[in-house]
């Protein structure tokens, strides 16, 4: 067995990778969007999230809530995924639940491991993550990409979530958790993504 395989085999289960993850962007929308608190930060990182999945070939897929009310994906993110490999799903339903055979496509893929941003933290975002623990996804929820308009309902949905099975970690985590090593073209780019300067520094 060679050191790379060896290694491999020996990386814990409780670890995203690249071959087994993918992001999900949940309704950042341009009517709702500017009400949520910090939405400079939280749409920053789900950016760099984006940007991260594209330079290491990993699954992303975007929701929309009734986008004919709440309007399409802000801009800034549907310029990173408008590459015809990241599908705008419409949902009327809060919880992604409602497109559950997009996630059986990812999961045909060997993706089990989920990734899961957007808004609004008590809502969709609680509804979705809750709905594919329970079709047994291991789900992943960046604290610092996700948001409400309230921070009580913000911090209500973190408190839950932690206590039903959903891992809370951060952007930068997962950068790193999914890129692995150093010393790689990869590496050199996702570098570059932690090292950018955020809204509030600018």
């Amino acid at each position: 067995m060679s050191e790379n395989l060896q290694n491999d085999s020996l990386r814990s289960p409780l670890l995203m990778n690249r071959h087994d993850t993918g992001l999900v962007v949940i309704d950042v929308q341009q009517k709702l969007i500017p009400l949520v608190q910090d939405h400079l930060l939280s749409c920053w990182n789900i950016g760099r999230l984006i940007r991260g999945c594209n330079i290491l070939n990993i699954p992303v897929i975007a929701s929309e809530q009734y986008p004919t009310g709440l309007g399409k994906t802000i801009d800034s993110l549907s310029s990173l995924l408008n590459d015809g490999n990241s599908p705008f799903l419409e949902k009327t339903m809060f919880s992604c639940r409602e497109l559950s055979s997009e996630f059986r496509k990812l999961e045909n893929r060997g993706v089990h491991n989920l990734i899961i941003t957007g808004v609004e933290s008590h809502v969709c975002v609680l509804q979705s993550a809750l709905d594919l623990i329970s079709q047994g996804f291991n789900v992943f929820v960046p604290v610092d990409a996700i948001g409400s308009r309230y921070p009580v309902d913000h911090e209500t949905a973190l408190c839950r979530l932690d206590t039903s099975g959903a891992t809370l970690v951060t952007t930068e985590m997962v950068l790193f958790e999914l890129c692995e090593r150093s010393g790689t073209p990869e590496f050199k780019e996702i570098s570059q993504l932690v090292k950018e300067a955020g809204p509030a520094e600018n």
